[in-house]
């Protein structure tokens, strides 16, 4: 992948050049579906999926795990009982088992202790009952899909729409599967996207891992664009001496620019606690990477104390106001439960009782 290291070298020579903040009121603002619209149907269905797919959404992003089987399929977890009803399963009742996953010990139900025939058997429930009320009417509605047929979705639907929908896949603890399961994701994907069609850094494909390792294999096989993930603490758990705030310091992102294209980052680590950008976006792009926000939600409980209306955690506060702040620093692109609602932003809609999408709250 020799383009990434031409980056990456005038990464390091643009650290010594002072940094520029792009200004955007978020008409180009990428937005991807979080799980598909997952503030209006439990996450990961194929029916959150055309949901966000008919609101507009630039690409939907499927969070991957793996059968015992090898087949790839959409959950935010391998442990299954917080987005599934296999806890009420009598038949699955000694499948339950304790693993230890990227250094904490985790009780449950995991997808790679079932083949895909067994999976088919559960039905999928709402992950946040008490803040998405709504969403739990749709419980036991929908099955776990597999990453073949959300393709098959996304072919559908551009097929009908004549646009374009992106994939943006994310592989979750791929170095824990790996090494402890055995299960290689990383092959799994990418052979995945080549018997679908996809190839070459024009796709409209992202692949995103809060891991290091996997990224860099995908970066020697594949020319898709790659995402670092970074959160607000910790760091990536197949390097533990790693820290995210080191890798998205200037030094940090012109290293990850050497596999990367761009970075995933938590809002807190884009924003200062007055709404004001940090020095994030500005460094990534001088090290010649794309920023990319998560998450986006409607509701109070996941949003800045100061966006938020009344006490209601589950009432939808000012997201439009978020929006706005990502904009102004500069953001490319932002993960969202509710795409519909991050595309009215996009398109100027104002939000009653909050600030508008031109300016902070």
């Amino acid at each position: 992948m020799g383009r990434r290291f031409l980056i990456a070298a005038a990464a390091l020579a643009a650290l010594a050049a002072p940094p520029l903040v792009a200004q955007s009121s978020g008409e180009d603002m990428l937005v991807i579906a979080h799980r598909g619209a997952s503030g209006e149907r439990p996450e990961h269905t194929l029916a959150a999926y055309e949901r966000a797919i008919d609101a507009g959404a630039d690409y939907i992003e499927p969070d991957l795990v793996a059968t015992s089987d090898l087949v790839l399929v959409a959950r935010h977890e391998n442990e299954l009982s917080d987005t599934t009803d296999v806890a009420a399963r009598e038949e699955f009742a000694d499948r339950r088992r304790s693993k230890e996953i990227d250094g904490q010990m985790v009780s449950g139900w995991f997808a790679e202790d079932f083949t895909l025939a067994e999976l088919r058997r559960l039905r999928v429930v709402e992950r946040l009952p008490s803040v998405r009320p709504g969403n739990v009417r749709y419980d036991t509605l929908y099955q776990i899909p597999t990453f073949a047929e959300i393709v098959r979705l996304v072919r559908a639907k551009e097929a009908e729409t004549g646009r374009s929908i992106g994939l943006y896949p994310e592989l979750k603890h791929p170095n824990f599967l790996l090494q402890s399961e055995g299960i290689d994701t990383v092959d799994l994907l990418v052979l995945a996207l080549r018997e679908a069609g996809y190839a070459g850094a024009d796709a409209p494909v992202f692949l995103q891992s809060f891991e290091v390792a996997p990224l860099k294999r995908l970066a020697q096989r594949t020319d898709f664009r790659l995402i670092q993930l970074v959160a607000s603490e910790g760091g990536p758990a197949d390097e533990p001496a790693k820290r995210y705030a080191d890798m998205v310091s200037p030094a940090g992102l012109a290293e990850i620019a050497a596999y990367a294209d761009g970075i995933g980052a938590a809002i807190p680590l884009l924003l200062a606690p007055d709404g004001s950008a940090t020095a994030v976006v500005a460094d990534a792009g001088a090290a010649g990477l794309a920023v990319h926000a998560w998450t986006l939600r409607k509701e109070n409980v996941f949003l800045p104390a100061s966006l938020r209306l009344g006490t209601n955690e589950g009432a939808i506060g000012c997201d439009a106001s978020l929006f706005a702040l990502l904009a102004a620093a500069g953001v490319e692109g932002v993960f969202a439960d509710d795409p519909a609602r991050a595309l009215g932003w996009r398109a100027g809609a104002a939000q009653p009782g909050c600030a508008t999408p031109g300016g902070a709250r």
